[in-house]
């Protein structure tokens, strides 16, 4: 099994895009290296901005999370996006083409999850099982 994150941003208006990518770039940066990782990348699908990283656990995923670039980026999202992300344990890791399907399927607002993925509820990294779920905060 692999833990697998999915994170989906909008922001809330062109002008934010440089502050983003002020962030985006650096997080993305240190997921490569982070101990446990296995696969990270990102893409921009239907106007939301995606992550998918692939983990050897949800610990490794939580030590990332919460360190460094991607901690310094979640201080800063609520002023310039809305969205959440969530983890779920997996044989194999999603491809892209399922990616954005599962982010709006996994809408943390009606606890909702694709039937055929082992998935926690939706994360918060204030909480047990953190990847920050909430609108305004991820």
């Amino acid at each position: 099994m692999v833990y697998v994150s999915i994170t989906g941003l909008r922001l809330k208006s062109p002008i934010y895009a440089l502050p983003f990518w002020w962030h985006a770039i650096p997080s993305m940066i240190q997921a490569k290296t982070a101990p446990g990782i296995i696969s990270a990348d990102g893409r921009k699908i239907n106007g939301v901005q995606h992550t998918l990283s692939v983990w050897t656990s949800k610990e490794a995923m939580r030590a990332y999370l919460l360190s460094g670039a991607h901690q310094r980026a979640m201080a800063n999202f609520s002023s310039m996006a809305t969205g959440y992300a969530f983890g779920f344990l997996a044989q194999q890791p999603p491809v892209w083409d399922e990616v954005h399907a599962l982010w709006l399927a996994a809408d943390p607002a009606r606890g909702t999850a694709p039937a055929d993925k082992v998935m926690p509820a939706p994360l918060d990294p204030c909480e047990d099982d953190a990847t920050a779920p909430r609108e305004g905060h991820g």
